[in-house]
């Protein structure tokens, strides 16, 4: 309750509304953009308060040691080592494989910065995990925020990225200069194989991007 009366003191003053409902499902992946500010995490988790949705985010795993840690994880974060075998999708396909309950959030552009490419961790493991993505949202332009749809990945990226492109069209960061294109790297893969390239001129054409 407390967290609840938090979370709506601090949109009521910022002037801002929520749309959407909480989702059903106990176990999802939550995409969070646009993501181009430091005032992008307030928001999100006032409105995660309202909602009462008990998100988890990752972290590097030397920000949970001592005197932080436990306070970072009672946040929801949850610790990756990131030079662990089988990486950051592994990681959290098997911590989706153990909780019951998980609602894991993602800023899938990956930074504050303007991106030529999101990152495609949000994507490969909500396959992996066989798990829905949600997509919440933040428009500074309007003062609005809150919770999309809910989607159920295909494994056609291309399909996939088209309802969520389509979704996220329009929606403004706090800072729209450093939105980027919603766009994941692999979709480039796909266009180039459909074009007769091969396997390792794929590899040469990405590599400077890499």
């Amino acid at each position: 309750m407390f967290k609840r009366s938090l979370g709506e003191a601090f949109l009521r003053v910022a002037g801002w509304k929520m749309v959407g409902e909480r989702p059903a499902e106990p176990r999802y992946v939550i995409i969070a953009a646009p993501h181009t500010s430091n005032w992008d995490m307030p928001f999100m988790l006032a409105m995660a308060f309202v909602y009462d949705i008990p998100v988890r985010w990752m972290g590097k795993h030397t920000l949970f040691k001592r005197p932080f840690g436990a306070f970072f994880r009672r946040i929801g974060g949850i610790p990756i080592v990131r030079h662990r075998a089988g990486g950051v999708v592994e990681q959290m396909v098997d911590y989706f494989e153990n909780e019951e309950s998980l609602v894991l959030m993602v800023p899938a552009e990956g930074t504050r910065s303007h991106v030529d490419y999101w990152k495609s961790g949000f994507y490969h493991i909500a396959r992996g995990a066989d798990v829905p993505v949600c997509l919440s949202y933040l428009d500074f332009g309007k003062k609005v925020g809150g919770i999309g749809p809910m989607i159920s990945l295909t494994g056609d990226i291309g399909a996939d990225m088209d309802k969520i492109r389509a979704f996220y069209d329009g929606k403004q960061g706090f800072n729209p200069d450093a939105v980027g294109e919603i766009r994941l790297r692999e979709e480039d893969v796909e266009q180039y194989v459909e074009d007769g390239a091969e396997a390792l001129d794929v590899v040469d054409r990405l590599a400077g991007n890499l």
